[in-house]
């Protein structure tokens, strides 16, 4: 699967450090895999999207927007059943548009140990007016347009510290040279979203084979063993804890077939899943 660097191939205003794009479709995507090389609100207005990422697994209606950060994920965008579109107004800010507004307001961060590469936020009444108003900024001649943007994004994160708090932000600017951790917590936040290898070593930013090679030094087997079997614990976890039926949870922990589930829970638990029910 293609590649797709935002915001460089929705050819807008290349070098200004804050940008905004009504970027509209009208055919559904599924886990296209995305390059963000800003920092990227998405203020999604119509249709339904869901966003994979290094550190968590998000999906949201038009009730919501996402905060990503800049880094790789996989995107599914989908209509809704009544309106077949798709639209989200794009508000891409670099780093150091960041760094200068926390400067420009003596913005205390807190200290934050849980990197958050993605954050959904509600909209309220004065969001959506803010959304709409960069819908229509985007016309703007540039050297107007990029000043009003600089204002608006400040504008927009003052408000969000003040309704979100300070940890909106002390969250988002944590970086981490910790690659072993990181690879670690990129495999643990995705092990029951059902993404392939392909799409793992992407979120990582690895070929496959390093993924594997790093994957088997870390976890010490397979990625094939190990997502298995912390599926089957989930399973395990559903069938006792909450009463779900083999029936209702095969497709839910990663297996195509009803069969192929109640043989490898049997093979790791040494009875059928109904079994383990009711022992």
């Amino acid at each position: 699967m293609k590649t797709i660097s935002l915001p460089e191939q929705l050819i807008i205003n290349k070098g200004s450090s804050v940008v905004a794009f009504d970027y509209q479709v009208e055919q559904e995507s599924t886990k296209q895999q995305v390059n963000l090389s800003m920092n990227t609100f998405s203020f999604l207005t119509e249709g339904n999207k869901e966003v994979y990422s290094d550190t968590k697994f998000s999906a949201i209606s038009n009730s919501e927007f996402l905060l990503m950060k800049s880094g790789k994920c996989l995107m599914t965008e989908k209509f809704t059943d009544t309106l077949k579109r798709y639209r989200s107004i794009l508000f891409f800010f670099t780093d150091e548009a960041l760094l200068r507004f926390i400067r420009k307001y003596s913005i205390v961060l807190s200290k934050m140990t849980e990197r958050k590469s993605v954050q959904s936020i509600k909209y309220d009444d004065y969001l959506r007016s803010f959304a709409k108003s960069l819908a229509h900024l985007v016309n703007l001649s540039s050297v107007h347009r990029d000043k009003v943007l600089q204002v608006k994004f400040e504008e927009l994160m003052l408000y969000l510290i003040d309704k979100e708090g300070v940890e909106l932000l002390s969250s988002f600017v944590i970086s981490t040279n910790e690659h072993e951790h990181h690879f670690q917590e990129i495999v643990e936040n995705n092990k029951l979203n059902r993404l392939t290898i392909n799409e793992l070593a992407f979120l990582c930013n690895m070929s496959i084979s390093t993924f594997k090679r790093t994957f088997e030094r870390q976890f010490h087997t397979s990625p094939s063993k190990w997502f298995q079997e912390r599926r089957l614990e989930y399973a395990a976890l559903l069938l006792k804890s909450e009463g779900k039926r083999p029936t209702d949870i095969y497709l839910q922990v990663g297996y195509d077939s009803l069969t192929n589930f109640i043989q490898a829970f049997k093979s790791k638990y040494g009875m059928t899943p109904k079994q383990y029910q009711l022992d």
